[in-house]
């Protein structure tokens, strides 16, 4: 006899508390009481004969079978969720899904998403930048906006623009730094670091031909944004990435640091799910998505 599922209610109440690894969080989400998940979550071990939990002072924890089992109930609500979402509504329209890379969805889509808004003024749409690995359909995205080194030769696949590297401070710290004739020594300043971009000053350094240059040293951030932050309250020089920190340099809050710029590794990606081609809403946000990347090349 083939084994039995388990209720669909209790698989729910393992993926919440999974996730937030709390009874207490997962409660708050599904509105219901912490006792009620675990009375609930003890009712699945029961049923499965497998403990998915360990519970301490310190707090709860996933069982090495805990977590095995998190991964193939979460890739299965997603897949209920895509199937859902997927389904004709009655006006022929649905919510489109996104995922986009934190800066570039603050620096360079949300400045612009109010064209396509108006555009499309009865689209619902859900942006995710948790930057994790995205997986079609497996995760119900309908797009995905990714920096990629190398070109991907697929339909779904279409080149937004690349990029330009260039070191940028604050007005403050230029004019306090630099020497007679206005210019900086990045040999002397204080270098601002992004860790998840590590490479930027080595390349600007190569692009730029400039010998005896140690990149090493200074303060690092786990973040863009707080690096272009400390940048602007006069920390130091980071190294902006073009177009995304052109807002920055137009109002004045950042300055070019040096006068050579030089092109970054990649390019912006968009990547399409494989079936939005019935939905009018979600060919409509590709073209635009596009559209207003062309100018950036």
């Amino acid at each position: 006899m083939p084994p039995r599922l388990p209720p669909l209610s209790a698989l729910r109440l393992f993926e919440a508390a999974g996730r937030h690894q709390s009874f207490k969080r997962a409660a708050a989400e599904l509105h219901l009481t912490p006792s009620a998940v675990s009375h609930g979550i003890v009712g699945l071990e029961q049923t499965l004969g497998v403990a998915l939990f360990i519970r301490s002072p310190q707090g709860l924890s996933l069982t090495p079978e805990g977590v095995d089992y998190l991964a193939y109930v979460t890739e299965a609500f997603s897949l209920l969720l895509t199937g859902t979402r997927r389904l004709p509504t009655p006006d022929a329209s649905r919510a489109i899904s996104i995922s986009c890379a934190p800066t570039l969805a603050s620096r360079w889509l949300l400045p612009r998403l109010g064209t396509f808004l108006q555009r499309m003024p009865n689209v619902d749409l859900t942006m995710d930048t948790s930057q994790r690995q995205v997986g079609f359909p497996a995760d119900g995205f309908d797009f995905a906006i990714r920096l990629s080194r190398a070109p991907v030769a697929s339909d779904a696949w279409h080149r937004l623009f690349g990029q330009r590297l260039v070191p940028v401070c604050s007005p403050a710290y230029r004019a306090s730094h630099a020497d007679a004739d206005g210019k900086l020594d990045l040999r002397a300043v204080t270098r601002i670091h992004v860790t998840s971009a590590s490479e930027d000053w080595q390349g600007w350094i190569e692009g730029a031909g400039i010998d005896d240059f140690d990149a090493q040293g200074g303060l690092s951030f786990d973040s863009i944004q707080i690096a272009f932050d400390a940048a602007m309250t006069g920390l130091g020089v980071v190294i902006g990435r073009r177009p995304l920190v052109d807002d920055y340099l137009a109002s004045g809050a950042l300055v070019p640091a040096h006068d050579i710029t030089t092109p970054a590794q990649g390019a912006y990606w968009l990547i399409c799910a494989q079936d939005i081609e019935p939905h009018p809403e979600c060919v409509a946000f590709r073209d635009w998505v596009i559209e207003q990347a062309r100018p950036f090349g």
